[in-house]
């Protein structure tokens, strides 16, 4: 699976450029993990970006940058820094336009796109950046709060795509 991605830049509130955009990464970055939560408020989103934060090195080690984006303003996810010293980028995409842009699930229709407590789902996007132009090589599309990869499904996905 392969296909063009939507360029961004988006205010980042952990470590790396500020905005961050994906071209602003360094030429060792092969790919991009781009994590898509649903708010704030939501544990599993926490749980996870720290999850992620304990393998951070394995992501590395396999030429990949993490990037965490939650459709949140940038206040908000200063909060999730401060508590929880994210090594990798933490995005805000307030009015959600990015993960709109990458096709991030809703559910409820028209009372999921008013609220993204009742209908954003977490997505996983593994962008291939080796090439002239960057390219979605891997997503994971979940169909509630509690559906995520494991992370060793996204590292196994990182390994099959270095070949």
């Amino acid at each position: 699976m392969t296909e063009t991605i939507p360029a961004f830049s988006l205010p980042n509130v952990g470590p790396g450029p500020d905005p961050f955009s994906i071209a602003t990464l360094d030429e060792e970055v092969e790919f991009v993990v781009l994590f898509f939560q649903r708010d704030h408020y939501c544990t599993n989103c926490r749980e996870q970006v720290q999850a992620v934060a304990e393998r951070y090195g394995e992501f590395t080690a396999r030429h990949a940058e993490v990037v965490s984006i939650v459709p949140e303003p940038r206040e908000r996810l200063e909060s999730w820094q401060e508590q929880y010293d994210l090594p990798y980028p933490l995005l805000a995409d307030p009015d959600a336009s990015i993960g709109d842009a990458y096709d991030q699930p809703v559910r409820f229709g028209i009372l999921g796109k008013l609220s993204d407590f009742f209908g954003r789902m977490p997505k996983v996007c593994i962008v291939d950046i080796r090439g002239e132009e960057p390219e979605i090589a891997y997503v994971y599309d979940s169909t509630s709060t509690f559906d995520r990869p494991e992370i060793e499904e996204v590292l196994s996905e990182l390994d099959e795509l270095r070949g």
